[in-house]
């Protein structure tokens, strides 16, 4: 059996014993190594280096996840594999949960087609600026929209400029004059073609997307289906997704009638019809219509980013799409695969019970604020008390940062972090931003590189002891 070492701070140390005690039976054998410091989110690799005397009798070393450094050069001092655990603690069984899956997020089988609703009103540049942001996002495919009543003079000029930058494009649009001027131009796709207009698929290279005659006209879509796989000529095929109350159900029944009826068929779902007319998150919105979309082996997605609440559709969908796509190839229910869609509440948002907090805070020697959160509310605790509040405002009387401006700020940053995550359900972790999942860009963080704590405790001025100054505040990471 593999045995592990997992290196920790003092203040840690228990806790993490206590988890590593609650796994059993694990999958490992294990020791737990205090390195000689007090908040294991402060440890680095050259301290490991100079602590930890080689060689280590053991499979594998687990470092704190904030730990920064070089862990390929510890590996190689050591002679075996170096490897930051999660973040926090208490996370350690599903670390390893996960790790024992190893299912693979890149995968996926549905083609993101991310509409320009607006391109006719808008400028070349603009239309390729808008395609870039999309297809960072997780866009496969850039669907330039027409609008009624509104001339599209450079469509021609959008499609070329788009293709020169390497995109796949389509051209949306009811007109039969814009499709064709759109495939002249190099369209790769056509939205969408109704069996009265079938003869323009004859006349392009560019894969048409079929739809019924009218909303719910099933007869009409199956026939140009069937006219389509005559021909040989390849083609996507959309029901149509109506919108909440006007006829959700019933349309998701059209789609999986024309999978029954046509089971080896590209399907396109458009989903904009739910996300944007329902005022509601649609990180969940997506989540829900891309399983749907898994089990009814949907090709291909057309989503929209018009509303101010759908502004993260792409992105949602590309998650999405992953998530869905790994849970039905393994079997398995869409759980602990990714949090990136759950954007407001976490699934285990307070790690730690009132009770742990205070052991810590309790062991707790300098004169640095710590900042936690449990069900109880947040927690504020340093050398001289631990305090207990839900409103912010009530630790103020408390923490003596009058005379400090800077410690103040900082607090109050940290306390507002805090209470969000209370209020929300969220994870909190001190002097690191919350987490939104896919709702919002995340920058990468380098843990090679030393990363200084920043000031929250200056020195004052004017000081009634001789006390030294005290350290700067440090992250809380057990």
């Amino acid at each position: 059996m593999e045995h592990l070492v997992f290196l920790t701070g003092r203040l840690a140390q228990r806790n993490l014993e206590k988890v590593l005690h609650g796994m059993e039976p694990a999958p490992f054998t294990w020791e737990v190594r205090e390195i000689g410091l007090q908040v294991a989110g402060l440890m680095t690799a050259d301290m490991i280096r100079r602590r930890v005397e080689a060689p280590v009798r053991a499979d594998r070393i687990l470092v704190p996840g904030r730990c920064r450094g070089d862990l390929d050069e510890l590996s190689r001092h050591y002679g075996i594999p170096v490897e930051r655990g999660p973040e926090e603690l208490k996370d350690i069984p599903r670390h390893f949960n996960r790790a024992a899956r190893a299912v693979d997020l890149s995968r996926h089988d549905t083609l993101i087609f991310a509409e320009i609703v607006d391109a006719a009103r808008l400028d070349i540049d603009a239309i390729v600026a808008r395609a870039h942001a999309l297809r960072t996002d997780g866009a496969d495919v850039i669907d330039l929209g027409c609008l009624p009543a509104t001339p599209f003079d450079n469509l021609e000029d959008a499609v070329l400029a788009l293709k020169g930058e390497g995109f796949r494009v389509s051209v949306d649009s009811l007109d039969l004059a814009e499709l064709r001027r759109g495939a002249g131009a190099g369209a790769d796709y056509l939205l969408s073609l109704t069996p009265d207009h079938l003869w323009l698929a004859d006349e392009t290279d560019a894969i048409p997307v079929l739809i019924p005659r009218e909303s719910g006209d099933e007869a009409s879509l199956h026939g140009a289906v069937e006219h389509l796989l005559k021909r040989g000529r390849p083609f996507l095929a959309d029901a149509i997704l109506d919108p909440i109350p006007y006829g959700l159900l019933a349309s998701l029944c059209r789609y999986q009638r024309l999978r029954e009826r046509f089971p080896g068929i590209d399907i396109m779902m458009g989903v904009g019809n739910v996300t944007e007319l329902t005022e509601a998150d649609t990180s969940g919105i997506n989540a829900v219509l891309f399983g749907i979309g898994a089990e009814l082996g949907i090709a291909a997605v057309l989503t929209t980013q018009v509303s101010g609440h759908a502004r993260r559709a792409v992105k949602e969908a590309d998650v999405a799409r992953r998530v869905m796509y790994a849970a039905r190839e393994t079997h398995s229910l869409p759980k602990g695969l990714s949090d990136d869609l759950m954007t407001v509440h976490a699934k285990r948002p307070f790690p730690d019970s009132p009770a742990e907090i205070a052991e810590i805070a309790a062991a707790v020697r300098d004169p640095n604020f710590r900042v936690q959160v449990s069900e109880q509310g947040l927690h504020v605790y340093n050398r001289d008390g631990h305090h207990i509040a839900r409103d912010p405002f009530e630790f103020w009387p408390r923490l003596g940062l009058q005379d400090d401006g800077g410690h103040a700020f900082y607090m109050g940053v940290e306390l507002a972090r805090a209470e969000i995550a209370w209020s929300l359900g969220k994870r909190y972790m001190q002097d690191q931003p919350l987490d939104w999942g896919c709702a919002v860009d995340r920058a990468p963080q380098d843990l090679l590189a030393h990363c200084a704590p920043g000031p929250t405790k200056t020195k004052r001025a004017a000081r009634s002891d001789a006390s030294p100054p005290p350290l700067q505040a440090q992250a809380h990471d057990l």
